[in-house]
């Protein structure tokens, strides 16, 4: 298993390559060193277990980032059936950040929303790592008002570090677009399922990411801004996104506590790139099982629990005056 030379990942790194190098020198038939690499493959298993079964917030964040987690598109790829894209705002231009469509959900027609990064260069010059533009939140409300009239189910999958800052965005409205997708898909009467498979960074992830149920995979993050961003504002020192990170409360249980994420969906071991087809599983098979849920709700009674929802997210205290 190829692992990412993350810095907790180290010990299992270095014990990988001694079992490499030694199923190596077995191969060459000199000396027998089978007993001692199973007596380290055990070793290994455990040791990935207990890192990976104890990693701090910040380590989560590392894995919600790695370059090689899957993406929407290849969620796409593993769950939806004849897949279209559809592009463009038809206001300004295509923003591939976010890239949207339909296809079919075991049988089920559906519109796809989500993040997008792209992995080499090129692509991630494209997709501008995953930080929409207005346009690209326009795009996305274009295919949930679509959805909506045909009576679509919609997915939203989150992955970003935030909406994109730069002057154009900020000239073209990107606030604004954020604020028309919050409060056009509080009225959408089609059931919405909302999963951050990496990052959910502000409102670059709120803008698609009102739901009807909103889950979170393991390792992801969800925070109001980076951790980064919290350092720098708070300590003018983004070095100390780590601490940041743990004064979020980004992800673990705090999440569920404060209503945000309504549970996890598990990861196998060593995060969703250490297995994509076991992961895309475990989301479809969460996806089917909601949509046939939820598409039994009166609409009315949909649109009351979604508002209620996201209403009762938090807690806050009073004190007299």
């Amino acid at each position: 298993m190829d692992f990412a030379r993350l810095t907790f990942e180290q010990p299992i790194i270095k014990l990988q390559e001694r079992i490499a190098e030694l199923r190596k020198l077995n191969a060459e038939g000199e000396i027998d060193f089978s007993s001692e690499v199973e007596t380290l493959s055990v070793k290994l298993e455990q040791m990935k277990e207990q890192i990976y079964s104890n990693l701090s917030i910040w380590e989560r964040v590392q894995v919600a980032r790695h370059p090689r987690r899957p993406y929407t598109q290849d969620y796409i790829n593993k769950i939806i059936d004849d897949w279209t894209e559809l592009h463009g705002d038809r206001l300004f231009s295509d923003d591939q950040a976010i890239i949207t469509g339909l296809g079919f959900l075991d049988g089920r027609r559906v519109a796809v929303i989500g993040h997008q990064k792209g992995r080499s260069t090129k692509e991630k010059l494209r997709h501008n790592f995953g930080s929409p533009r207005p346009e690209g939140f326009r795009k996305a409300l274009r295919v949930m008002e679509l959805a909506e009239r045909f009576k679509l189910p919609i997915i939203s999958f989150l992955d970003t570090a935030g909406a994109y800052p730069g002057i154009g965005s900020e000239e073209r409205g990107v606030a604004e677009a954020i604020a028309r997708n919050i409060r056009d898909m509080f009225t959408l009467t089609v059931p919405i399922i909302v999963i951050v498979i990496g990052e959910g960074g502000s409102g670059g992830a709120l803008g698609i990411g009102v739901g009807d149920r909103v889950y979170m995979l393991q390792n992801g993050y969800y925070s109001v801004i980076s951790p980064e961003g919290c350092a720098a504002i708070l300590w003018r020192d983004g070095a100390k996104a780590q601490m940041a990170a743990e004064a979020l409360k980004v992800s673990g249980n705090h999440l569920i506590e404060l209503g945000i994420v309504d549970r996890f969906l598990p990861e196998p071991l060593g995060g969703a790139h250490n297995g994509l087809d076991e992961t895309a599983l475990i989301i479809k098979e969460t996806l089917v099982t909601d949509l046939a849920e939820l598409s039994k709700l009166p609409t009315d009674e949909l649109l009351d629990l979604r508002y209620k929802k996201f209403r009762a997210m938090g807690r806050f205290t009073e004190k007299p005056a």
